[in-house]
């Protein structure tokens, strides 16, 4: 057997004052967590298909005179398998079981939400989201007439540290909402493939029922861009939280009326971030956008992008945490970044991360971008921005805001 590890969730943490690697399965086909030893890291790196337990050992030797305890790589090998860390047939089988059992079920059932601040309680968690418009300061210059709104960027973080940005951008498209005859969630897809759109035809649920997903606007795109590309993926809808978390607001906003949705998961960017080639010039993107305006020429189509701005700091991998200066400076960044969405500009929006080599890991970048291209000539509104910790020690932080596009 030549071993070759899946991509996983890789974390660093501390035991009993020893730096370990804890691995997860992002796909959940397990819910075993290992850790191992960080001085083994490189192990891991080596495990890519093309060496047998004696070329690990040996490789491993080779390149770091780490010499392994006798039994201890077959121990681990062993763990991984079980775990389906392991690309090969235990991992294959696994996930063409988790996938069989998603799309028999009845709908996508709700997954994030008790951790996210919110209940899910349909009482109580029409409570808490409306706590937090509640809390609002009054509309003030924001134009009443939201019903020319077309689209938005609503956060995809936690509730409770983005509630009040979630609360002011669904309040000031709330006509919006409601008058919709169809709602396209482009969502982050954080396990996502590169230039990937990830169709399912599940339904999603919210604690107030079933928003129905729109099977013909799904079967239009996946006519176009083919089954195999839009659904190689769809088992990333079962876990991520993007799309559902921009959902249960929508429901919410609606008075618990559903309405049609098509929810889309939207893969990394980084092949164009870090080379020539421009995702306007992208065949599948082009494609799909003209299978979305001919599906929004027929319905009042409501367009919302789930989608976070920067991650910065430790947590996210960066050498330095970010002091009173640093976060000013970050705020300035993002106002210029959201300067460039409120004038409808997609290409000057993806122009100006490339610039930055996106070292400000601005999670929503796909479906915003992808926002801005399908409603075109847009005009947006800034409805809420937060600076939000993202570790214990006040170091690392999520930036995340809320525009309305008319």
């Amino acid at each position: 057997m030549k071993p070759k590890l899946r991509e996983l969730e890789v974390h660093r943490i501390q035991y009993q004052g020893q730096p370990m690697i804890l691995l997860r399965d992002p796909l959940k086909l397990s819910e075993a967590t290992l850790a191992i030893p960080q001085s083994l890291a490189p192990l891991l790196a080596l495990m890519d298909g093309t060496r047998d337990e004696a070329g690990l050992e040996a490789s491993l030797q080779i390149r770091t005179g780490v010499r392994l305890a006798p039994g201890l790589l077959s121990r681990l090998l062993t763990d991984l398998d079980q775990a389906c860390l392991l690309d090969n047939e235990r991992f294959a089988q696994a996930k063409a079981e988790a996938l069989r059992a998603y799309r028999e079920a009845p709908f996508r059932p709700l997954t994030t939400l008790d951790g996210s601040g919110a209940a899910s309680d349909p009482n109580q968690a029409a409570a808490q989201l409306q706590s937090w418009i509640d809390a609002l300061p009054p509309p003030g210059s924001m134009p009443t007439d939201s019903a020319a709104i077309r689209g938005l960027i609503s956060p995809h973080i936690d509730y409770e540290r983005g509630g009040p940005v979630y609360a002011q951008v669904w309040r000031a498209a709330s006509q919006a909402a409601r008058e919709a005859e169809l709602v396209i969630l482009l969502g982050t897809d954080h396990r996502g493939a590169d230039r990937t759109l990830t169709l399912t035809r599940q339904s999603y649920a919210t604690p107030w029922g079933v928003l129905p997903t729109d099977q013909g606007s799904v079967q239009a795109l996946a006519a176009a861009m083919g089954e195999e590309a839009v659904f190689a993926h769809e088992l990333h809808h079962r876990s991520e939280h993007s799309i559902e978390l921009a959902a249960i607001w929508l429901h919410f906003i609606r008075d618990q009326k559903p309405v049609p949705l098509l929810p889309i998961l939207c893969g990394s960017f980084a092949p164009f971030v870090a080379g020539e080639d421009d995702p306007a010039g992208y065949e599948p993107f082009t494609r799909a956008l003209e299978v979305l305006r001919e599906v929004m020429a027929a319905r009042r189509t409501l367009v919302v992008a789930a989608a976070d701005l920067a991650h910065v700091g430790p947590a996210f991998g960066d050498p330095y945490g970010l002091d009173f200066v640093a976060r000013a400076q970050l705020r300035n960044a993002d106002e210029r970044l959201l300067t460039t969405i409120c004038a409808g500009d997609a290409a000057a929006f993806f122009d100006q991360l490339k610039a930055e080599g996106d070292r400000r890991h601005v999670c929503g970048l796909p479906p915003i971008y992808l926002t801005l291209r399908l409603l075109g000539q847009a005009q947006g509104e800034l409805a809420g921005y937060a600076i939000c910790p993202a570790d214990p020690q006040g170091l690392s932080f999520v930036t995340i805001a809320g525009v309305v596009l008319r």
